[in-house]
């Protein structure tokens, strides 16, 4: 496999001499079979939304998947990191490999929403019943590239190269244990021989027909950690033989609050250092011997990602020390993504694509957040570009609109054919770069 920096090379030096050579036709060609395929692309969205699964156990979502893409000609490889599905159109003519991407699994969320398509799945997650829902619009994503795969058969004739469609699961997180996701793919092969990523995210924030872009880091890098206090057990009624874990926890709670205020650059990058969880304790008159905290950390470079967890160690270390306590600090503690960085280069070569695709007064510079995405690491094997496209109705204030993550999770589906034209010119465009 290429190193990054060999790809990123040899991708710079395709960029620096690439001139457009696509005529306008090509992106009305695109954007007649968007809106020619729309109804195909929103029934798909609906039934993926309809029968949402949990990462690592999208089975029947790949298997439909899989069904869809046989039934348009592709031969289909299926299992990859447990459940997801890759397909190869190969243009029979030399030219890179572009690869895109879509997420496939839902949220352990259950869904409030009013529709005749609403999710009634529940199943068992961490020892719980639960509503299942695609609450982050995967289902979205699922069907944009399914749209796309369609129209890129339709014309295999003006490509150059090869396109890999990548269905990838465990987005959201494996289940404990468990690996999974973007870095299990890659690590079982899936971005050899790739040149180039593109990926979206539906945005119920962004108005319908809008595209939002930003070079370098637009989505942070993700760290758990935990921290486990140990102290000296005693009866509440009797503080002064302990050594109180609680009280040693509390003190470290607000000492992490100094890292992002009082450590950080913060005119620079944005970061978050954030508790979730305390746990220690049984009853009201017992100093317990143990304490843990879990919490996330996000960033948005790689130097504000290590002095964050750098500091994290040093002042639980230290704050312990200071009660007679001590710590077990875990960072990071489970899940951990990169930073979803786009190649400056690249953005700067592929935005006229980004603007002919949806108009260019729809296409916004935006800035990063704080949100992760494990499509990080396959920017971290090739230069990549991760968009978020409109999904919320014109007319309808950010405000207003319901946020990714909750019940109450909606999207407007006009929005879809922007999104399957962005992902078939992007590759068309990028196909037709020279030398």
């Amino acid at each position: 496999m290429k190193t990054r920096l060999s790809r990123l090379a040899l991708c710079s030096a395709v960029l620096f001499t690439f001139a457009p050579a696509v005529m306008a036709d090509q992106y009305q060609t695109v954007e007649k079979l968007s809106l020619e395929n729309e109804k195909q692309v929103i029934d798909w969205r609906r039934h993926f939304h309809q029968y949402p699964e949990l990462s690592n156990r999208e089975f029947k979502t790949a298997e439909t998947i899989a069904k869809e893409l046989k039934a348009m000609g592709y031969e289909v490889q299926t299992g990859i990191a447990h459940t997801g599905v890759v397909a190869i159109l190969d243009s029979g003519k030399p030219g890179p490999m572009v690869a895109l991407r879509a997420d496939i699994d839902g949220l352990p969320v259950t869904e409030s929403v009013d529709l005749d398509f609403a999710s009634k799945e529940t199943t068992e997650f961490n020892g719980q019943h639960v509503g299942v829902m695609h609450a982050c619009g995967h289902d979205t994503h699922i069907a944009m590239l399914l749209g796309a795969a369609k129209i890129l058969k339709d014309m295999k004739g003006e490509l150059n190269g090869k396109v890999k469609f990548i269905f990838q699961p465990a987005e959201e997180g494996a289940p404990a244990g468990e690996e999974g996701g973007a870095e299990m793919m890659v690590k079982e092969g899936v971005m050899e021989g790739v040149d180039v990523v593109f990926g979206l995210h539906i945005s119920s924030d962004t108005t319908v027909g809008d595209v939002e872009y930003k070079p370098g880091g637009i989505m942070a890098a993700v760290d758990t950690y935990r921290i486990l206090v140990k102290g000296k057990q005693s009866h509440g009624a009797y503080p002064w033989i302990s050594v109180d874990p609680i009280v040693t926890a509390a003190q470290i709670v607000m000492g992490l609050q100094t890292i992002v205020s009082r450590e950080l650059k913060l005119i620079d990058e944005a970061a978050v250092v954030t508790v979730g969880s305390i746990h220690g304790g049984t009853r009201s008159n017992i100093i317990p011997e143990e304490v843990e905290i879990i919490g996330t950390l996000r960033s948005l470079n790689t130097d504000m990602r290590m002095q964050i967890r750098e500091a994290v160690t040093r002042k639980a270390t230290s704050i312990a020390a200071s009660m007679n306590a001590t710590v077990d600090v875990e960072v990071p503690y489970g899940a951990n993504y990169p930073v979803t960085y786009n190649e400056p280069e690249l953005m700067a070569k592929m935005l006229p694509t980004i603007r002919s695709s949806a108009g260019s007064e729809n296409v916004k510079l935006t800035k990063a957040v704080t949100g992760a995405e494990d499509f990080s690491f396959f920017q971290q094997e090739v230069p990549g570009l991760y968009l978020f496209v409109g999904g919320k109705p014109k007319g309808m204030s950010a405000e207003e609109a319901p946020g990714h993550h909750t019940p109450e999770f909606k999207i407007d589906e006009s929005g879809l054919k922007t999104g399957v034209a962005l992902l078939t010119n992007l590759t068309i465009d990028y196909m037709n770069m020279k030398k």
